[in-house]
């Protein structure tokens, strides 16, 4: 099997499970009693708090609080967030192109009382720091923009666009958070600074599905979203995922240790599916930037012209390669994707894309065979649609 779904979930790391199955076998204890089989599972909690502040390259500068994922960090951010600032403003800013975790939680948010606006991008997907500039106002108190789109691999220019609040609020006295969803950019790509908020995910980098973290920059503050035993500083009550905590922080050591070597790897890959499907198979659109600083080389998003993507991510997995069309969360809803929407895509052309997500467990074989197996379907499907 060829395994090219990484944006949707990754295999995990053996030291991930190994960790995990120590964890649930000698510290089982709930963390919040006061024996010493409870101090031993809060010391395991609070060792995993600090390798992932150290990797965050923020030990001293924030928080990491604990939660089951990036869609809750996304939505504790934007909801928290937004209730925390709320005498002082109701207008969010967000992209058309961000996860369904944050453009859900806006939904919900707007029958709140509050109202969103969206940045503009260019064709290729990145967000125009001008558009921020343009949106920003005396009402706005939260921006969100994700890292990495999960879709096309598109880096958004984060430091650009922070750059354009941190001046709008140095020319107004206004105090506005920042959130990124670094779900698919956290140790794969250097980690964003200058943000206020930033949610994270385990099982995008070789760790464990069910666990997350947001890391709160200092002078943070914010109400909690779920209500309980006070645990995770009051912000997120609920007994701590202990095991998986444990986890998510030996596997983000491992993944950090080697971001440089893992992300030539997979640029590599990334380059020989993307110049092998062009030579080999005619009317293919790239979705997303051109290889390069702005294009994160662990995503591909191709449309086949004349094809629709659905059969075609069935007929790869026939032969053996698992690709995806979207979004893993919201893949069974029957509609095109919002991203390639929001690009400018003709229906069409959405209706035909697919997305090649690649880990340093690929390897140049299966990119090979990939390449093979994508011209051998797409060749088949277009000569049946010639004689229909």
């Amino acid at each position: 099997m060829v395994y090219l779904d990484n944006s949707a979930t990754t295999p995990p790391y053996k030291k991930t499970i190994e960790t995990m199955a120590s964890v649930m076998e000698e510290d089982y204890a709930n963390p919040s009693a006061l024996h010493d089989g409870g101090l031993a599972a809060e010391k395991r909690v609070k060792t995993a708090r600090e390798s992932l502040a150290a990797v965050f390259g923020a030990r001293g500068e924030g928080r990491v609080v604990f939660t089951s994922g990036g869609t809750e960090s996304d939505n504790m951010a934007l909801i928290c967030g937004a209730r925390a600032k709320r005498r002082q403003g109701d207008r969010i800013i967000i992209s058309a192109m961000e996860h369904p975790a944050v453009l859900e939680t806006c939904k919900y948010l707007e029958n709140e009382g509050f109202r969103v606006s969206f940045m503009e991008a260019d064709p290729s997907g990145r967000v125009l720091p001008d558009s921020l500039a343009d949106c920003l106002g005396e009402d706005v108190i939260l921006v969100s923009c994700m890292h990495v789109n999960n879709e096309t691999g598109a880096i958004q220019p984060l430091p650009e666009l922070i750059a354009v609040k941190r001046a709008f609020e140095n020319k107004t006295g206004k105090s506005i958070l920042f959130h990124v969803d670094a779900v698919q950019s956290f140790c794969k790509l250097p980690p964003p600074p200058g943000a206020d908020m930033v949610s994270l995910s385990a099982h995008k980098l070789h760790g464990p599905r069910g666990v997350g973290a947001l890391f709160l920059r200092d002078g943070v503050r914010l109400p909690p979203l779920i209500f309980g035993g006070g645990q995770e500083g009051g912000l997120r009550s609920g007994t701590e995922n202990v095991p998986g905590i444990a986890a998510f922080a030996v596997a983000a050591e491992m993944a950090s240790a080697r971001l440089e070597e893992r992300y030539r790897h997979v640029t590599a890959l990334k380059e020989a599916l993307l110049s092998g499907i062009m030579s080999e198979i005619g009317d293919v659109r790239l979705n997303g930037p051109e290889l390069s600083e702005f294009s994160s080389p662990y995503i591909l998003n191709l449309s086949f012209l004349g094809i629709k993507g659905e059969a075609l991510l069935h007929a790869l997995e026939q032969r053996g390669v698992l690709v995806s069309t979207g979004a893993a969360c919201s893949s069974r809803k029957k509609s095109h994707s919002h991203v390639l929407k929001a690009m400018g895509l003709s229906d069409k052309e959405a209706e035909g894309a697919i997305r090649f997500s690649f880990s340093e467990f690929n390897t140049l074989d299966e990119i090979y065979l990939t390449v093979a197996a994508t011209k051998e379907a797409v060749d088949r499907f277009r000569r049946v649609g010639r004689f229909r």
